[in-house]
């Protein structure tokens, strides 16, 4: 079955589906101050990207890309992208909707970061990400998993 991604556009109606998701947080909030300081269109690009399932938002994931010269995590330094704020509904969990938005995220042909959330490593791993280990000099506090495209050499940390 074939789930089509959409960007969602950051206005009223995606700020109230997403209060259906566990992970509600900061940056919704912070959408919602732009929005009610009207500095945000319905048409401003948004870092979320979502899954319908009839008119109902089932899944969604935050996505944006870090220039090489904000990169913690690549040596040599590169462009990448940050993955987070994955998540799918409850009732619509294993039905693909999790690997659908992975496998978009894989489309633009750049490295991906992402930090798990808790019992979720197995689903990274059959999505062909891997376990960063650091140097002591340069743990960040943080457990992510990365994912390389064919052809990039996995140079990192």
């Amino acid at each position: 079955m074939q789930h089509k991604v959409v960007r969602l556009k950051v206005n009223y109606k995606t700020l109230e589906e997403f209060k259906r998701f566990k992970e509600y947080g900061l940056q919704e909030l912070s959408m919602l101050e732009d929005l009610e300081a009207n500095i945000i269109e319905n048409d401003s690009d948004s870092p979320f990207y979502g899954i319908y399932f009839g008119d109902k938002l089932v899944a969604r994931m935050s996505l944006y890309q870090v220039e090489a010269k904000f990169n913690r995590y690549f040596d040599p330094p590169q462009n990448y992208l940050e993955l987070w704020k994955l998540e799918v509904l409850p009732e619509y969990q294993h039905k693909g909707f999790g690997t659908a938005l992975v496998e978009y995220a894989k489309e633009f042909g750049l490295p991906i970061k992402t930090n798990p959330r808790v019992k979720s490593k197995d689903f990274w791993e059959k999505m062909n990400f891997n376990s960063v280990t650091y140097d002591m000099g340069r743990d960040l506090g943080e457990n992510p998993l990365l994912w390389f495209p064919k052809g990039v050499t996995e140079q990192q940390v």
